[in-house]
């Protein structure tokens, strides 16, 4: 990819600004997406019990813990299914009752057998019984029946009561036991018998057990001990509610589990953020400022690209925590494909370490969301290369989706449970992360280059081929010119591929750097027939070098109405610097007698600026030395070696160089790669004898000799 940082140049200050303020702005947004995922995401709110689930919201994980809420609803229900707790029959009560009862049989029997009362007498007497109320049918009942019979009732009431007396009599339970006392009764006994033992011992029958509140407790606590502790689970892609339920206690302690909401904010919450999105900041400037590669940095439209790529990326991806497949169906490996495509593979690698790592700084998944991401973005920048092909993003695509399988296996696999059906759930979305990362890379890339001028590898490409309309004008105006080109592009490609620059964007910007001589092609030499009268001899030297000097701008223009990369004006402007055009300026200083003040050096001055990348001083270097080659005609690399020295030596002569990171051992590595091309272009050649050749081969038009057999 065209490397656009090569420029060791002191930001203005203006520029120094715009990049503090970016980098607090990309911060702020940075902290911002971290630590306020409710707005973002509408699975991760903060909620309440009896709140209505806006959304259904599932497991992102795979989860076991020990549901203190459900724990203790089971524990209440064990306690509150416990029934009151009541003493033992009391048999003190049971044998003071059949006590009494036995006294009041005695009672009834002397008021019988007493002949001295009347039957009214004994009527009246029974009926003054203290301890029983018997009404008048039962007490002529009484009265009336034999003394077996009577000795039989006696017996029966004294069995029954005690029968009675044995089982639990609670308080809210007398009329109950009273009512069903006949069930008691011998079957032996006639209905009236049954009666009259009924109502003797419901009158003695009294609560024997009463409600203990210390065994009452004992027995509540000794259910709630018997509860375990109640072990939640979740898998994977469980939903935990549903959109429309009412959210309970249990729903709110498996999203505090989860990691999905949070109760309240400590300043602990607020520190680990910000403390990471301070290390980011500090990163990639640091690491830019340590390159001392500054161009892109420099560049106002550059930074500003960079700084909305990283937040819009980020935001997406926090746009979808709390999900189960869909952050490893997000492609935010677009982001390093798109930033190597646009401003090369160091700028995508490091912007993807500090993006990776805050799109799943926090979340519950964070130890395989975070080295999937890593992983995935990095190998699929390595992949692209330098994205000089279309192929290029299709393999960046596939390095994505293996490279995803791979840290999901290593990862996330070992961590959760998966049937066939969530392997191939896991296995689309990343699959569909490694393609639509390729292709949002590879259209955006295509937009940036077209509406913000920026200059990418399959641009550069697009543009250099032969049939490209203004190269096609640029041939058919200047083909001298259009050949020099050529020559001056292979030199300079050679030399960058030699000392590390980008060998395609030198190429390119050579091929365009001379095409405002397409203009005026006949006035530049190479352009011109051997026969035909040079220009140059008989006009003002001023003009010619206005007229030589306009071939920069012109070709600007051209770039222009072109629509060229911004990038290639570059070229165009610096390809000669600010040095002058000598051969006029020396006719000016001969007409004027060698008077320095009646000659305006500055009107031989090209406007410049001076190469401020290693590829523009590649192409002044270049072009200087095919023009001298060509003109100089050198037969052997010693005399090439010389003549590529010497340019180089008059171009820093003229301080053409300190605005470029060429050292001393690149210099030495382009005037060896000067050498080497420029052997193959001026090599001797063999005389080859002049032969008369007849027009036609005798061999070819002699007759064939037929074969005779002897």
């Amino acid at each position: 990819m065209v490397d656009v940082m090569s420029v060791r140049t002191p930001a203005p200050p203006r520029i120094r600004i715009l990049q503090l303020i970016l980098i607090v702005a990309v911060s702020l947004a940075s902290f911002a997406a971290l630590v306020v995922p409710v707005g973002l995401n509408p699975a991760i709110e903060t909620v309440a019990v009896g709140d209505v689930a806006q959304t259904t919201i599932q497991a992102p994980r795979d989860i076991e813990y020990v549901s203190e809420i459900r724990t203790e609803e089971a524990r209440k229900a064990a306690e509150s299914s416990v029934l009151p707790v009541y003493s033992s029959p009391d048999p003190a009560i049971a044998r003071a009752q059949i006590d009494r009862l036995r006294t009041t049989l005695q009672n009834i029997t002397t008021v019988r057998n007493d002949d001295n009362l009347s039957a009214e007498q004994k009527r009246s007497d029974l009926l003054a019984l203290s301890d029983v109320r018997l009404p008048l049918a039962t007490i002529d009942y009484v009265l009336s029946i034999s003394d077996s019979r009577w000795d039989a009732v006696q017996s029966e009431s004294v069995r029954v009561l005690e029968q009675i007396m044995r089982r639990a009599i609670y308080e809210d339970t007398v009329e109950a036991t009273q009512e069903n006392v006949s069930v008691s009764v011998s079957l032996a006994f006639s209905e009236q018998q049954v009666d009259l033992v009924t109502e003797l011992v419901s009158a003695f029958i009294l609560p024997n057990s009463f409600f203990s509140q210390e065994l009452t407790d004992a027995a509540r606590a000794s259910a709630r001990e018997a509860v375990k502790p109640i072990v939640q689970t979740y898998k994977a892609g469980e939903t935990i509610v549903s959109t429309g339920e009412i959210i309970t206690p249990a729903d709110v302690e498996a999203f505090q589990q989860l990691g999905l909401v949070r109760s309240s904010q400590s300043w602990e919450d607020l520190a680990a953020p910000v403390a990471v999105v301070i290390l980011s900041a500090v990163f990639v400037p640091m690491y830019f400022y340590r390159r001392k590669r500054s161009a892109v940095l420099n560049d106002p439209k550059s930074i500003f690209v960079i700084a909305v790529l990283f937040i819009v990326f980020l935001v997406g991806a926090r746009l979808f925590i709390g999900r189960t497949l869909v952050p490893y169906g997000y492609p935010i490996q677009a982001a390093a494909l798109l930033l190597t495509a646009l401003f090369g593979m160091e700028v995508g690698l490091v912007i993807a370490i500090p993006l990776c790592i805050l799109a799943a700084f926090g979340l519950s998944n964070s130890l395989d969301l975070t080295p999937y991401y890593l992983f995935t973005s990095l190998i699929g920048l390595l992949a692209l290369g330098p994205a000089r092909r279309f192929w290029g993003f299709i393999r960046a695509g596939i390095a994505i989706s293996l490279s995803g399988a791979a840290a999901l296996l290593a990862f996330r696999i070992p961590l959760i449970t998966l049937d066939w059906i969530g392997i191939l759930q896991y296995v689309g979305a990343i699959a569909f992360a490694g393609f639509s990362s390729a292709s949002i890379a590879l259209l955006l890339q295509y937009l940036f280059a077209q509406m913000l001028g920026l200059t990418t590898a399959l641009q550069l490409l697009d543009i250099s081929r032969p049939d490209l309309p203004l190269l096609q004008f640029f041939l058919r105006s200047a083909p001298g010119t259009y050949q020099h080109s050529l020559q001056v592009a292979n030199l300079a490609e050679q030399a960058a591929e030699k000392i590390g620059a980008d060998p395609l964007l030198t190429r390119v910007g050579a091929l365009f750097h001379d095409i405002g001589k397409a203009l005026n092609p006949n006035f530049f030499i190479e352009n011109q027939l051997p026969s035909h009268m040079n220009t140059h001899d008989n006009a003002d030297p001023q003009e010619v070098s206005a007229t030589i000097i306009r071939h920069v701008t012109d070709g600007v223009q051209l770039a222009k109405k072109h629509r060229l990369p911004r990038r290639l004006h570059d070229f165009i402007l610096e390809h000669h610097g600010t040095l002058i055009t000598h051969y006029q300026y020396n006719q000016a200083m001969e007409a004027a007698n060698g008077n320095v003040s009646k000659v305006d050096i500055e009107k031989f001055r090209y406007p410049g600026p001076r190469p401020t990348s290693r590829e523009t001083a590649l192409l002044m270097l270049a072009d200087a030395t095919e023009a001298r080659a060509r003109a100089e005609r050198p037969s052997n690399d010693d005399e090439i070696r010389k003549l590529v020295r010497s340019v180089i030596q008059t171009v820093q002569k003229f301080n053409q160089l300190d605005d470029t990171l060429l050292t001393l051992r690149d210099l030495n590595l382009i005037t060896e790669s000067f050498v080497t091309t420029l052997r193959g272009t001026y090599h001797e050649r063999i005389q080859y004898p002049k032969a008369n050749v007849p027009d036609q081969d005798v061999t070819l038009l002699a007759p064939k000799k037929e074969k005779t057999e002897k």
